[in-house]
């Protein structure tokens, strides 16, 4: 009796295994269609204003008075901010008192050369004075020019100690506030940053050197940013800059890309998603990518059809993808293969490609047909994880 029942688990168990993985393999195909492909390259860059001014100052001083805040709108020539003039007013007056002592030291000599030359048409003097008060007037009229001179130039850095808006636009970053001490010294401190105009914008994206060769001044360009996902935005390649960065020995350049802002919305800073359409192509015949990474496993791969009265294979090939002498073809890039769904089997195919967008290959060579269902996937790993889901527990006796 414990024999039978044995016998009788043991059959269960290997009728259960056979049926539910001796479950013959199947595929998941698509049809080879025909429509219009487009090839992008790909980055991520910045927007800034198309012109940025940097407002500093020529004087050092402490800040007395602030006329302009974060998104002040400003025109040309507008007043800033001012700094405490006390020291370069004094500096001024200085000056202005110096051209007055060089005034009088001038008029002195020059009274002197005059006098001595009387003498010395006279016979009064020797030659050797007149000389001398003729080098004193000249002496004097070099210090008076040299007194005006430092005379303009404080009065320029009084001048400077009221800082105005050289272009119109928007105040984007203010750097000081009231009371804070500014020193010019070797590099001139930044006050203020002022775009000239937000309508117009422009990104600054690097792209890597694997693409640049395809990317053409005047190109349509689209992008999105995080702040309006839903938007697509345009644009056109104004520059593709010379100048390469590398950072871990990967190299990009800059490309500038010019975009309209009319609604102001785009704000500097914000990062843009950019997309450049390289290549594009219409009515031609489509495969998808998923169907050129396709590997059987254990499958039944029928033979490429013989031609009839050629003897050659059709495809061009045999089973194992070697030609008829034994050499294996050369692969590219620009090369590959499908498997086309028949009668339950796979037969390969190889075919030459064109242009890609990520989804869908350009088919521009090979035996593949609009209709043709290429292979994309096996079924069966999806249909053995559904019945093992389903499957009854077994129950040991």
């Amino acid at each position: 009796m414990i024999i039978l029942s044995v016998a009788v688990i043991g059959a269960g168990i290997a009728i259960y295994w056979q049926q539910y993985e001796a479950a013959p393999l199947q595929y998941r195909a698509q049809a080879v269609e025909k429509g219009g492909i487009s090839q992008t390259v790909s980055a991520n860059g910045t927007i800034n204003p198309v012109t940025l001014v940097s407002v500093g100052t020529q004087v050092s001083g402490t800040v007395k008075k602030l006329y302009v805040d974060f998104n002040s709108k400003v025109q040309k020539g507008q007043i800033l901010l001012e700094l405490d003039d006390a020291l370069l007013a004094a500096q001024l007056k200085q000056s202005a008192a110096n051209v007055q002592n060089a005034k009088a030291s001038l008029d002195l000599a020059t009274a002197n050369e005059k006098r001595t030359r009387n003498l010395f048409a006279l016979e009064y003097v020797a030659q050797q004075d007149l000389d001398t008060a003729i080098q004193a007037k000249k002496s004097a009229e070099a210090q008076l020019l040299s007194a005006r001179a430092q005379l303009e130039k404080d009065r320029a850095n009084l001048a400077y100690s009221v800082i105005r808006s050289p272009v119109s636009g928007v105040v984007v970053d203010r750097s000081v506030d009231v009371g804070q001490t500014v020193a010019a010294s070797l590099q001139t401190p930044t006050l203020f940053k002022i775009a000239q105009d937000l309508s117009k914008m422009q990104i600054d994206s690097n792209f890597a050197e694997a693409d640049i060769g395809s990317i053409l001044v005047g190109q349509t360009v689209r992008f999105t940013v995080d702040a309006f996902a839903e938007r697509r935005f345009r644009g056109n390649v104004k520059q593709i800059r010379l100048n390469p960065t590398t950072v871990s020995n990967v190299v990009t350049y800059d490309v500038v890309i010019n975009v309209d802002n009319p609604e102001q919305i785009l704000l500097p800073g914000m990062t843009a998603y950019v997309n450049i359409a390289v290549a594009e192509r219409k009515d031609v015949l489509l495969v998808p990518n998923a169907a050129l990474r396709f590997k059987p496993a254990n499958a039944e791969v029928l033979k490429p059809v013989t031609n009839q009265g050629t003897g050659s294979q059709k495809g061009g090939g045999s089973p194992t993808g070697e030609s008829p002498s034994g050499a294996k073809p050369k692969r590219d890039a620009f090369s590959g293969k499908v498997y086309v769904l028949e009668q339950g089997s796979l037969r390969p195919v190889s075919v030459s490609l064109g242009i890609t967008d990520n989804r869908n290959t350009e088919i521009v060579g090979g035996e593949l047909k609009a209709g043709d269902q290429v292979v994309i996937g096996e079924a069966q790993a999806a249909d053995q994880s559904k019945s093992s889901s389903s499957r009854p527990p077994m129950r040991m006796f």
